[in-house]
């Protein structure tokens, strides 16, 4: 599991004790890997030892954290997004481990191409007509940097007719699984525990299943 967003919790969902020491503000090992954190730096830094040496394992589950904004006005950090971008192409296409990454909502790790490389891309859509045009921008950003295994998977769905507005908004690309409002995952979320909901389990395996199936 990658934590890419850099507001980072997935921790707290998956039930870690802590998270591991986030890469971004290792300016000392980036730039030994780097070469300079001003003017020129090297483009293709080594990674292939990073995700052993500083991410932590829990219940079979390793998780890296990519890091977050430390500082406010702080402006664009190049040469660490080039870092984690190596960091990253190098997890998702030189392992043979299963990753699954969680990025920030929006569009940011698209320009960016931090994604570049993913087997699919699974774009998160709520019954909402400002969450189904960030959708649709999200699926022609997808495929300028060549993800063309884009699937949607519905979140907060109560009933029939927000199930619909969905699949009808997004018809032309499959539609995973609709995860259902579940007070058992604001529960979860509000005491920082994995959430034990059976129908938002099930529906979680459902698009893990069709993934496997390379549907």
């Amino acid at each position: 599991m990658i934590d890419a967003d850099p507001n980072p919790n997935l921790h707290l969902a998956l039930g870690f004790p802590s998270a591991p020491p986030a890469l971004v503000g290792m300016k000392d090992l980036i730039e030994e890997r780097l070469g300079s954190l001003e003017g020129f730096f090297r483009l293709n830094p080594r990674v292939d030892d990073i995700p052993e040496r500083f991410s932590f394992e829990d219940h079979g589950v390793r998780l890296l954290v990519m890091g977050s904004i430390s500082q406010g006005g702080g402006g664009c950090a190049c040469p660490q997004s080039a870092f984690l971008r190596n960091l990253l192409q190098h997890v998702m296409l030189e392992r043979s481990d299963w990753v699954f990454m969680d990025c920030e909502a929006g569009l940011e790790h698209l320009g960016r191409a931090t994604s570049r490389g993913a087997d699919a891309l699974l774009i998160v859509v709520e019954p909402s007509q400002s969450s189904l045009e960030t959708a649709k921008r999200i699926q022609q950003l997808a495929a300028d940097i060549g993800l063309s295994r884009l699937f949607v998977v519905g979140n907060k769905v109560r009933d029939p007719e927000e199930r619909a507005l969905i699949e009808q908004g997004m018809a032309d690309l499959k539609v995973l699984a609709c995860l259902p409002e579940s007070l058992a995952l604001r529960q979860a979320s509000r005491r920082g525990v994995p959430v034990q909901d059976p129908d938002l389990l099930a529906a979680v395996g459902s698009i893990l299943d069709a993934i496997e199936a390379k549907q």
